[in-house]
């Protein structure tokens, strides 16, 4: 009798072990943590309030609206951002983050959603210039690891210099210390048109020389996650809530 109340007792333990992982499951996939570098204004930064925000943010909650999920942001520094993806620190990226078939190796992404190409940022007093080739021999900045930095490099006779956030980089433009900065579109706009610091002393120059298309990172092979974002991200394309984002952020 004893040696079967102590089975019976066993038994229940691994039930209820089962039953709680089974339930910590499903209380995960109805919850994403999201990471984000809140460096990137409009897209995704700190505001005035401490509060973040910006079109990725916008976006992202308006993909867990659609998708029944909740989002957990969660603030990363761009330079371990895809390393915190891989050791599992969070379930996606949305940062800027430029679909590649290098990175496409490493991490998957849900279907696009903003095509942002690379532009050339220089100062207004600068003549002669609207394209990379016309900086040979000079430097030019963006921020390490991006799209933009690629750009830089494929260029032969630029320097490049990185940097971990791009408004350093467009600091040390604006004062005179590098002669270039490649940036994404959207974030260029925002410190070139936008930002008084800077409106009355940069430009842009030239047209988007790159095809770029934005999507949300998740780690690889995690289809349960990437599926519940796309089909949030889907319903707000069809819906056209993304061009009220744009005219918000954007223009």
């Amino acid at each position: 009798m004893k040696r079967t109340l102590i089975l019976l007792l066993s038994l229940c333990l691994i039930t209820g072990a089962l039953f709680a992982a089974g339930q910590g499951e499903e209380s995960t996939a109805d919850r994403i943590v999201v990471a984000t570098d809140a460096t990137w204004p409009p897209m995704q930064f700190i505001d005035e309030n401490r509060e973040l925000v910006g079109f990725d943010i916008d976006l992202m909650r308006l993909i867990a609206e659609k998708g029944g999920f909740e989002v957990e942001f969660q603030n990363t520094a761009w330079d371990g951002i895809f390393a915190g993806l891989a050791t599992r620190e969070y379930d996606a990226v949305i940062s800027s983050v430029t679909i590649t078939e290098e990175r496409r190796q490493t991490m998957d992404f849900s279907i696009p959603y903003i095509n942002a190409g690379q532009v050339l940022i220089v100062r207004q007093n600068q003549s002669g210039v609207t394209t990379l080739n016309d900086l040979r021999g000079r430097s030019v900045g963006a921020q390490i690891g991006t799209t933009g930095s690629f750009e830089v490099q494929a260029v032969a006779g630029v320097e490049l210099r990185t940097y971990d956030e791009l408004g350093l980089a467009i600091e040390d433009l604006a004062n005179g210390r590098i002669d270039g900065v490649v940036a994404d579109t959207p974030i260029a706009a925002d410190y070139v048109l936008q930002n008084e610091n800077y409106r009355d002393r940069l430009q842009i120059v030239g047209e988007p020389f790159t095809e770029e298309f934005y999507g949300v990172a998740v780690r690889k092979g995690n289809t349960e996650v990437l599926e519940r974002i796309n089909a949030g991200l889907q319903a707000v394309l069809d819906s056209g809530r993304i061009a009220e984002l744009e005219e918000k952020w954007l223009r």
